[in-house]
Protein backbone atom coordinates (compact mmCIF):
# COMPACT_ATOMS: atom_id res chain seq x y z
CA UNK A 1 0.00 0.00 0.00
CA UNK A 2 1.40 3.37 -0.97
CA UNK A 3 0.35 6.84 0.08
CA UNK A 4 1.85 9.85 -1.71
CA UNK A 5 1.49 13.49 -0.77
CA UNK A 6 2.99 16.73 -2.05
CA UNK A 7 2.40 20.40 -1.32
CA UNK A 8 3.17 23.36 -3.57
CA UNK A 9 2.78 27.11 -3.18
CA UNK A 10 0.56 28.77 -5.77
CA UNK A 11 0.81 32.33 -7.15
CA UNK A 12 -2.83 33.29 -6.50
CA UNK A 13 -5.48 33.33 -3.81
CA UNK A 14 -7.18 30.06 -2.94
CA UNK A 15 -10.45 30.63 -4.85
CA UNK A 16 -8.59 31.28 -8.11
CA UNK A 17 -6.44 28.18 -7.65
CA UNK A 18 -9.44 26.07 -6.67
CA UNK A 19 -11.30 27.27 -9.76
CA UNK A 20 -8.51 26.00 -12.00
CA UNK A 21 -7.82 22.80 -10.04
CA UNK A 22 -11.46 21.71 -9.87
CA UNK A 23 -12.36 22.42 -13.51
CA UNK A 24 -12.39 19.07 -15.34
CA UNK A 25 -12.08 20.90 -18.68
CA UNK A 26 -8.70 22.33 -17.58
CA UNK A 27 -7.25 19.25 -15.89
CA UNK A 28 -5.52 17.85 -18.97
CA UNK A 29 -3.36 21.00 -18.94
CA UNK A 30 -1.80 20.16 -15.58
CA UNK A 31 -2.35 16.45 -14.88
CA UNK A 32 0.54 14.14 -15.80
CA UNK A 33 1.03 13.50 -19.47
CA UNK A 34 -0.45 10.09 -20.15
CA UNK A 35 -3.58 10.79 -18.11
CA UNK A 36 -6.68 12.38 -19.56
CA UNK A 37 -10.00 12.98 -17.81
CA UNK A 38 -13.44 13.86 -19.13
CA UNK A 39 -16.63 14.91 -17.37
CA UNK A 40 -19.32 12.24 -17.72
CA UNK A 41 -21.99 13.73 -15.49
CA UNK A 42 -22.60 14.72 -11.90
CA UNK A 43 -20.15 13.01 -9.58
CA UNK A 44 -18.34 11.01 -12.27
CA UNK A 45 -15.42 11.36 -14.64
CA UNK A 46 -13.83 9.11 -17.20
CA UNK A 47 -10.07 8.56 -17.33
CA UNK A 48 -7.86 7.12 -20.02
CA UNK A 49 -4.27 7.21 -21.19
CA UNK A 50 -0.98 5.43 -20.66
CA UNK A 51 -1.01 5.95 -16.88
CA UNK A 52 -4.42 4.32 -16.43
CA UNK A 53 -4.18 0.57 -15.77
CA UNK A 54 -5.61 -1.75 -18.38
CA UNK A 55 -7.08 -0.61 -21.66
CA UNK A 56 -9.91 1.69 -22.60
CA UNK A 57 -11.76 4.24 -20.51
CA UNK A 58 -12.29 3.89 -16.78
CA UNK A 59 -15.07 5.50 -14.80
CA UNK A 60 -14.24 7.31 -11.62
CA UNK A 61 -16.02 9.09 -8.83
CA UNK A 62 -15.44 12.83 -8.56
CA UNK A 63 -16.53 15.23 -5.84
CA UNK A 64 -15.91 18.96 -5.60
CA UNK A 65 -16.51 20.87 -2.38
CA UNK A 66 -16.21 24.61 -2.98
CA UNK A 67 -16.89 25.32 0.70
CA UNK A 68 -13.88 23.23 1.71
CA UNK A 69 -11.78 24.06 -1.40
CA UNK A 70 -11.37 20.32 -1.84
CA UNK A 71 -11.56 17.86 -4.74
CA UNK A 72 -11.82 14.11 -4.16
CA UNK A 73 -11.70 11.27 -6.67
CA UNK A 74 -11.47 7.51 -6.89
CA UNK A 75 -11.61 4.72 -9.40
CA UNK A 76 -14.97 3.03 -9.64
CA UNK A 77 -13.51 0.05 -11.50
CA UNK A 78 -10.12 0.39 -9.75
CA UNK A 79 -11.04 0.83 -6.07
CA UNK A 80 -7.37 0.62 -5.06
CA UNK A 81 -6.87 4.17 -6.39
CA UNK A 82 -8.14 7.36 -4.78
CA UNK A 83 -6.98 10.84 -3.97
CA UNK A 84 -7.77 14.35 -2.90
CA UNK A 85 -6.59 17.90 -3.55
CA UNK A 86 -6.89 20.62 -0.92
CA UNK A 87 -6.34 24.35 -1.47
CA UNK A 88 -5.59 26.63 1.48
CA UNK A 89 -4.78 30.31 1.86
CA UNK A 90 -1.21 31.43 2.41
CA UNK A 91 0.37 34.85 2.90
CA UNK A 92 -0.06 37.92 0.70
CA UNK A 93 -2.67 36.68 -1.78
CA UNK A 94 -1.03 33.34 -2.46
CA UNK A 95 -2.20 29.86 -1.58
CA UNK A 96 -1.01 26.31 -1.19
CA UNK A 97 -2.17 23.07 -2.77
CA UNK A 98 -1.74 19.66 -1.19
CA UNK A 99 -2.42 16.52 -3.23
CA UNK A 100 -2.73 13.09 -1.66
CA UNK A 101 -2.86 9.88 -3.69
CA UNK A 102 -3.55 6.38 -2.38
CA UNK A 103 -2.43 3.45 -4.51
CA UNK A 104 -3.27 0.43 -2.42
CA UNK A 105 -1.80 -2.07 -4.89
CA UNK A 106 1.56 -0.28 -5.28
CA UNK A 107 4.71 -0.39 -3.13
CA UNK A 108 5.66 2.78 -1.23
CA UNK A 109 9.32 2.58 -2.24
CA UNK A 110 11.35 1.70 -5.29
CA UNK A 111 11.38 2.90 -8.90
CA UNK A 112 7.58 2.97 -9.34
CA UNK A 113 7.10 5.00 -6.14
CA UNK A 114 9.81 7.42 -7.28
CA UNK A 115 8.01 7.78 -10.63
CA UNK A 116 4.71 8.55 -8.90
CA UNK A 117 6.37 11.20 -6.71
CA UNK A 118 7.98 12.79 -9.77
CA UNK A 119 4.65 12.82 -11.66
CA UNK A 120 2.98 14.41 -8.65
CA UNK A 121 5.64 17.13 -8.36
CA UNK A 122 5.51 17.88 -12.09
CA UNK A 123 1.72 18.09 -12.01
CA UNK A 124 1.84 20.63 -9.19
CA UNK A 125 4.42 22.64 -11.14
CA UNK A 126 2.14 22.58 -14.19
CA UNK A 127 -0.85 23.59 -12.04
CA UNK A 128 1.15 26.59 -10.75
CA UNK A 129 2.01 27.52 -14.36
CA UNK A 130 -1.65 27.24 -15.39
CA UNK A 131 -2.74 29.42 -12.46
CA UNK A 132 -0.01 31.94 -13.29
CA UNK A 133 -1.13 32.14 -16.92
CA UNK A 134 -4.75 32.67 -15.80
CA UNK A 135 -3.68 35.58 -13.61
CA UNK A 136 -1.64 37.23 -16.35
CA UNK A 137 -4.27 36.64 -19.05
CA UNK A 138 -6.95 38.18 -16.80
CA UNK A 139 -4.83 41.18 -15.86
Amino acid sequence: MAEFEATRGMPAESMVVFGVASDVELMDRWLPQGLSVHDTGPGTIEADGDLVPGTGHHEGLFRVSEEQLRVEWGGRDHPDYSGWLQVSDAASGTSEVTVHISLLDEPDSGPRADEVRELLDRSLDRLAEEVDSRIHDAG
